[in-house]
Parts: structure tokens; C-alpha cells; sequence
């Protein structure tokens, strides 16, 4: 299972979070993907596995088509290991507001 520094390693490319964000609306099928990312089938296909093979998306077929939709889980575990993060700035511009 990937960690959260893995997960972020994978969607700190530019590429890969324009198909996070096309799928967070729902399934959507590689060519729907290779419409709204710009790029070629072949690329979108080996962005879409580095994906998979970060738990980030599920694939399931459907006839011919094979259908791709957000796996929350990952992004959920991410957010709990940001959040010390997020309140020890909290924190810092809190005392900073208050000097």
C-alpha cells in the first residue's frame, strides 16, 4: 500500500492531477480523459496506471471501454498526514495575528 509522501510524489505531476480533477465529477473512460487532458491515448494510458498503481483510481470495463473513478481513500489518508501540518501553521499565524 502506498504512503501518503508516495501518493503525493505521484500527484505532484501536472498531468496527473488534471485527470484526478476530471474524474472527481465520475467515471470517465480513457477517451474521455485523452478529450479533457490534451494528450495522447498512450501517455494518458501510462499516467492513468502510475495512478492505479498508487490505489488513486479503479478501472472497471464495460464492454469495450474501460471506465476509471477516484479512489478517495488514498487522498483521505494524504489529508490525515497533513494535518498536524495544517494546524501548526494554524497555530504560528494565530500567534502571529495576535502579536
Amino acid at each position: 500500500m502506498p504512503t501518503p509522501l508516495d501518493v503525493l510524489n505521484v500527484i505532484a505531476e501536472p498531468t496527473r492531477c488534471r485527470i484526478l480533477d476530471a474524474l472527481r465529477v465520475g467515471e470517465r473512460s480513457v477517451g474521455d480523459l485523452v478529450e479533457e487532458v490534451g494528450m495522447h491515448q498512450p501517455g494518458v494510458s501510462r499516467h492513468l496506471k502510475v495512478l492505479r498503481d498508487a490505489g488513486l483510481v479503479e478501472v472497471r470495463r464495460d464492454a469495450q471501454r474501460r471506465l476509471y473513478r477516484l479512489r478517495p481513500e488514498p487522498l483521505m489518508e494524504l489529508d490525515a498526514w497533513l494535518e498536524p501540518y495544517r494546524r501548526e501553521w494554524a497555530n504560528r499565524l494565530d500567534g502571529l495575528e495576535q502579536h
